[in-house]
Formats: structure tokens, C-alpha cells, sequence
């Protein structure tokens, strides 16, 4: 089902609204008309009720009162529609205007005791097709006889003038509602012509464009947020895509190098005789360079299992203590040739695997023992507090650069943007260790102040 735009939206909203205010308006205005039209008629007919009972009123004698009917007719004279009937007391038509056509069954409803012939009651009622608007009042005559009165007005012109009020009512209603969905398609089309514009910058930008950023300044205050929250997600995106190239060539430079020493060993030794010895030494320096590619594989498709969630944490006790001290058993020989030392205070334990949070652990000791000065010592605090566990590996050197921090755990990220990497390793250590930590609910930061970096790692203690 194809969807409606966002500017048809708006004006079929706009016609709606303004179709439901004038709706609401001609029924209030209807009811205003009607309202009127029943004071005006009870206006004419209580004054013409007044003035009937005023003649009974001034009959003092029976051959005034005899005389009636013609004043009647005579002061009744001009006035198309009104109909009066004057009844006795036994119910016989005394006084009836020419085409006097009022119901029977009024007439002798009104001879009993009823609130409907009482003053102020108004009645309506169909007759032949035509419609009335009546008022019946007892008098009673000086010679103590009683009458009623039955005044009645044909309200049939009234009634067309409401059918053509409401007809016309009709038609400017629905020209209303058009008129206000085109004016609201122009004014909604001209409202989010800003909105377009941005679509079509946002169409232009490409992956060799991510520079590009969308104006802010002269946006309506409504698509400045997308245009910032766009913004930046184009900066997200910029980076992704240059951290990804910058991925690309590390991983090149990387395989290029052990490829290239592999390539002229095997030159070397395939340009002349040698002995058995020679061949061997060849091939022990070809398997360490072997060996390097293997572990950078290896450490890649880590990684890769990690960030796409195929490696799923075991769940055991792990002292962080005891783990640590192993560790420095291992790397002692290594320290000692470095000078440097190795110290751990405090304990914890958390919940996880055992052989993961090893070689995250592993991997921030040789990284610090590796960037340690000769003489120095390479501090591991352990504490537990507030149900997380707390590793704290620090050691001293020179200081990293503030820019740089946020960085040090992507892939191949180098401090100094030579290519030339000092010492062993891949460059994929600290992005290892922090994809451990991840995949354990945990978290890890760096600071580098005051000659001292400080690596700290926080996973959940265990419960």
C-alpha cells in the first residue's frame, strides 16, 4: 500500500480541522436560527393572544360579545398564516379564521386541565403536510363564561429558510474544507521546503563525501536537532570508514613484512649450496616469522568471534589474585632481563572465564612491562567494593598524549603514526583485552598523567 506523503498528511489534517470547526459552528449557528425563530413566533403569537383577550376583556355585554367574531376578523386582517380558533367551555368552536386547521386532538387536549395550555407552552405539530407553531390560553369573559384560545402560526416558511440555511451551510462547509486542504498543501509544501533541501544534501553525501556536513545556522528550530544528530553520525561514519581503511593498510603492513622476510630468506637460500646447519637456521627464522602471522590470525579471528558474539564466557570463580600472581611468574625472566618489577596488592574474585580474564590480564602486564623504564616498577591493585572488582595495572614511562587515549583500544592503533613498530606484537593486545572485558559486562579506561599510565579494568564481583 503506498503511503501518503507528510504534506497530504498535514492538509487532509488541516481540512479536517477546519471541517469540524464550521460543523461545530453551523449547529451552534442552527440552534441560534431555531432558537430565534421560536421567540419571534411565540412574540407574534402571545401578542396576538393578548389582543383576543383584551376584546373579550372590553365585552361588557352580550351584543358586544356577539360582535366578537367580526372585530376579530377585521383585527386579524393581514396577517398571512395565523390561525385562531376560540372554543367554549363544552368544547364548540365559538370563533375559527378562514382555513383555521388546527388538530382535533389539541383542541380537546387544551379543555382539560394540562400544563400545555398553560401560558409559555408552545407547541408544534404537522398537519396536512404543513407544519405549525401554536399556543392554546383559557380566559375567562365578563359574563364569567370561559373560553380557550387557540393561536397558531404556519411556520412552513421558516422551515425552508432552515432546509436552504442548511444547504447553504452545506456546500460553504465542503468549499471551506477544500479551500483550507489546498491552502494547507501550498503553505505545508512552502513550510517544508527546509526539510527538503536537507534530504537532498543528505542524497548527495557518498561514502567519498563523508566530510560533508549539513548547515545548522539557518535551519527552523525543528530540524536543527536532525540536522546535528545527522551530523553526527556522518563524523561516526567518517571515522568508521577511515578507521576501517586505516584497518586495511595495518593489516597489509603487517602480513608485508614477515611475507617479505619469509620471501628473501628463501632467495637467499635458494641462490647457492649450503650445509645442513644453514638450512636449519633458515628454517627456525622462517618458523618464528610463521609463528608471527599465526598469532596475528589467530588474534584477528578472536576478535572477530568476539564482536560478532561466538565466544560465550564460561562461569567459575576466578581469583584475580592468584591469576595475577601466575602471570608474574611467567613474565619474571622477561622483567628481570628489562629490569624492571613487578608488584600486586589488595584481592578479588569475580565470575567468568578463567583462561579469558588470563590473557586479558596477560596482555596489560607485557604491554606495561614493555613500556616501562629500566629500574622501575610495574603495580597491579586489586579491589573489590560495591559488587564490582577493580584491576588496576599502572606503570611508569612517558605519557600518552590525551588525543590518543580514547584510541588505544582500537586495532592497530599506533601512538606514533610511524609505521615502525617497536618490540613484539601485532598492535591487537589492548583491543583484545577490551573485547574480553566487554564480553563479561565489564569496562575498561586508561589515563596517562604525571609520567604514569594507569590501566584500570572493572568487571562484576563475585556473588
Amino acid at each position: 500500500m503506498k503511503s501518503i506523503s507528510l504534506t497530504t498528511r498535514i492538509s487532509l489534517l488541516f481540512a479536517a480541522a477546519a471541517s469540524l470547526v464550521l460543523l461545530t459552528t453551523g449547529f451552534f449557528l442552527t440552534h441560534v436560527l431555531e432558537t430565534h425563530f421560536k421567540e419571534e413566533d411565540w412574540v407574534e403569537l402571545t401578542g396576538k393572544q393578548e389582543l383576543i383577550q383584551n376584546f373579550f376583556k372590553h365585552a361588557n355585554s352580550q351584543k358586544q360579545l356577539d360582535s366578537l367574531p367580526r372585530q376579530l376578523d377585521d383585527a386579524l386582517v393581514g396577517h398571512p398564516g395565523l390561525e385562531v380558533v376560540v372554543t367554549d367551555a363544552a368544547g364548540r368552536i365559538w370563533f375559527a379564521t378562514s382555513e383555521a386547521d388546527i388538530p382535533d386532538a389539541l383542541l380537546k387536549l387544551c379543555q382539560t386541565p394540562s400544563s400545555r395550555c398553560t401560558p409559555g407552552s408552545l407547541q408544534e405539530w404537522t398537519q396536512a403536510g404543513e407544519s405549525y407553531r401554536g399556543i392554546a390560553v383559557p380566559i375567562t369573559a365578563n359574563d364569567n363564561m370561559s373560553y380557550t384560545v387557540f393561536v397558531a402560526q404556519d411556520i412552513q416558511h421558516h422551515e425552508h429558510f432552515m432546509s436552504k440555511f442548511r444547504a447553504v451551510l452545506a456546500i460553504a462547509i465542503g468549499l471551506a474544507a477544500f479551500a483550507t486542504a489546498s491552502l494547507g498543501w501550498i503553505a505545508t509544501r512552502w513550510g517544508l521546503s527546509p526539510l527538503r533541501e536537507v534530504t537532498n544534501l543528505v542524497a548527495s553525501i557518498s561514502a567519498e563525501h563523508l566530510a560533508e556536513r549539513l548547515p545548522t545556522t539557518d535551519l527552523p528550530p525543528e530540524l536543527k536537532p536532525l540536522a546535528t544528530a545527522f551530523n553526527a553520525m556522518l563524523a561516526r561514519l567518517d571515522d568508521s570508514f577511515r578507521r576501517l581503511s586505516e584497518f586495511s593498510s595495518d593489516i597489509a603492513h603487517e602480513l608485508r613484512t614477515p611475507i617479505s622476510n619469509l620471501m628473501t630468506q628463501t632467495q637467499v637460500a635458494l641462490s647457492s649450496a649450503r650445509d645442513k646447519d644453514a638450512y636449519k637456521e633458515i628454517l627456525y627464522s622462517s618458523l618464528e616469522e610463521y609463528e608471527r602471522m599465526a598469532q596475528m590470525v589467530s588474534d584477528m579471528l578472536y576478535l572477530a568471534q568476539t564482536d560478532n558474539g561466538l565466544l560465550k564466557p564460561g562461569l567459575e570463580k576466578v581469583d584475580l589474585a592468584g591469576e595475577t600472581q601466575g602471570l608474574f611468574d611467567y613474565f619474571e625472566a622477561w622483567a628481570e632481563e628489562r629490569k624492571v618489577s613487578l608488584t600486586q596488592s589488595g584481592s578479588a574474585s569475580v565470575t567468568g572465564d578463567r583462561l579469558m580474564l588470563r590473557r586479558a590480564l596477560s596482555n596489560l602486564i607485557s604491554n606495561s612491562i614493555r613500556h616501562t623504564p629500566q629500574g622501575q616498577t610495574v603495580k597491579i591493585s586489586l579491589d573489590s567494593r560495591g559488587g564490582k572488582a577493580t584491576v588496576s595495572v599502572e606503570n611508569p614511562g612517558p605519557e600518552i598524549p590525551a588525543e590518543h587515549l580514547p584510541k588505544l583500544f582500537d586495532r592497530f592503533y599506533r601512538v606514533d603514526p610511524s609505521r615502525q613498530r617497536k618490540g613484539d606484537g601485532a598492535g591487537l593486545g589492548l583491543a583484545i583485552v577490551k573485547s574480553i572485558v566487554d564480553v563479561h559486562g565489564g569496562a575498561i579506561s586508561v589515563t596517562s598523567a604525571n609520567g604514569t599510565t594507569r590501566f584500570e579494568l572493572t568487571l562484576p564481583a563475585l556473588v
